[in-house]
């Protein structure tokens, strides 16, 4: 099942998610549950949240993912919404 993942970071914490980048990046190899994921930007094209669709058994997995995710642990996020996905597109 598809979980649309979308967290916004708190003002100001770049350098949290630049510091936690390669953690995070290597949890999203080591899980294998990604299908797609990027970074949103601001208006001057710096990082400041994320987009992560989750390919997961259910909401619990996609909970527990979340939970588990580096940027997550070290506080980057403001608020995080995760919702079923449905693709139509692509």
């Amino acid at each position: 099942m598809l979980f649309a993942l979308m967290a916004h970071d708190k003002p100001g914490a770049l350098d949290v998610r630049n510091q936690n980048r390669a953690a995070h990046l290597a949890y999203v190899e080591e899980t294998g549950v990604v299908a797609q994921a990027g970074p949103i930007l601001d208006d001057a094209g710096e990082m400041c949240g994320s987009l992560v669709i989750l390919d997961v058994e259910d909401a619990a997995a996609a909970s527990a993912w979340a939970e588990g995710d580096p940027y997550a642990r070290a506080g980057l996020f403001e608020s995080v919404t995760l919702k079923p996905w449905k693709r139509v597109i692509g």
